[in-house]
């Protein structure tokens, strides 16, 4: 088997100068809702507030005369949302916001003096009423807590979470193809052997959140793309001056370990992390025996965010990865001494500026 191997990252940047605004490709949505009194009329002048889960960013707003509010380019991710006003009850909901979805809220608020308790609970749609497209969005925290998920070569983030994904001859299928599209915060992937590596080009363990699309794709992904996959990244806004070892050893001598560390300031955000990861059982053996089928890999990523202004935020995302695989062989290959080799290497820089003009638009600009 000859090895994959994708341009090197000089040949990338010396002869690709692209401008890419992408529309229907992004990591933002939107979020807005109604607020109103127990007669329905709309209230003015709320506090509306939209803090993040699992870091520190917030926005706040005020409702309109309409009772309105709308937050645009929210990244994608889980949010609290919680609405005060004079002489009603605070009122908080929980909501998840998909790449380029819009979320819609209702808050019916009481009134301080009377006892009442108002719940209110949204989750995505998983089918979009507007295409067959279906979306299976999986968290951090759900690679983190599956058995395997969080391995540097391991697809079972997807395989256990998105129906009709399998891994056939070690390599992912969605939907009976192996034709896969990846996007990373949005931005398309391109010069890449990602759709045929045997493992993810990024580690799992760096991943934030994964938006897999599936069904009837939209035509900017073409006709020979069975799935889009689209990586958000982990950034520093979660951390503060924190750093993460992982560390562990397993059955045929397999390790899979990771240093990470990241910060934030009020406008600047780093994360970076360095994985190495080496087994004796690494692709699917043609018999029962383990017969060379060593596998090693080594891996470094970063990313840095800067809000420039309330309206621009910059983006750098980069990775390097190096695998290296024995092809597994039969007892005949073994008696003639066949020893064959795969070797993986995928190197990337992603800059993105991303900007805000109006109440509705969002610009995404890419150079590659």
């Amino acid at each position: 088997m000859r090895p994959k191997r994708m341009k090197s990252l000089s040949n990338i940047l010396g002869s690709i100068v692209l401008l890419a605004a992408v529309a229907g490709a992004t990591i933002f949505g939107s979020v807005r809702g109604l607020v109103h009194d127990p007669e329905h009329r709309p209230v003015q002048g709320a506090q509306v507030t939209i803090r993040a889960q699992n870091s520190q960013w917030s926005q706040s707003a005020t409702t309109s005369g309409m009772g309105e509010f709308q937050f645009n380019a929210v990244p994608a991710g889980r949010y609290l949302v919680t609405v005060s006003a004079p002489g009603f009850k605070e009122q908080s909901l929980k909501v998840a916001v998909n790449s380029g979805g819009a979320v819609n809220l209702h808050f019916p608020m009481a009134l301080e003096s009377v006892s009442e308790e108002v719940e209110v609970t949204a989750t995505p749609e998983e089918v979009g009423q507007q295409s067959s497209t279906t979306v299976s969005v999986v968290h951090q925290q759900q690679i983190a807590n599956t058995p395997g998920a969080d391995y540097s070569n391991s697809m079972a983030m997807v395989t256990d979470y998105v129906p009709g994904a399998v891994m056939v001859h070690d390599q992912l299928h969605v939907r009976g193809g192996h034709q896969m599209t990846w996007l990373l915060d949005g931005i398309p992937v391109p010069n890449t052997n990602i759709a045929s590596n045997v493992g993810p080009q990024i580690d799992p363990k760096n991943i934030d959140q994964l938006e897999a699309q599936r069904g009837g794709l939209s035509a900017e992904y073409g006709d020979r793309s069975y799935g889009v996959f689209n990586v958000i990244t982990r950034n520093g806004f979660e951390r503060n001056n924190q750093g993460e070892l992982v560390l562990n050893y397993g059955s045929f001598h397999s390790t899979d370990d990771q240093l990470s560390f990241g910060s934030h300031t009020q406008r600047l955000a780093y994360y970076a992390s360095v994985d190495g990861n080496r087994s004796k059982l690494g692709l699917e053996t043609p018999v029962p025996q383990v017969l060379h089928d060593a596998e090693n890999g080594l891996g470094g990523f970063a990313s840095l965010i800067f809000n420039s202004t309330a309206s621009d935020q910059l983006r750098l995302v980069t990775s390097v990865r190096r695998d290296h695989y024995q092809i597994p062989k039969t007892y005949e290959q073994e008696a003639n001494g066949t020893r064959d080799v795969q070797a993986e290497q995928d190197d990337f820089v992603d800059f993105s500026w991303a900007h805000t003009s109006g109440d509705h638009a969002l610009l995404t600009i890419s150079p590659f």
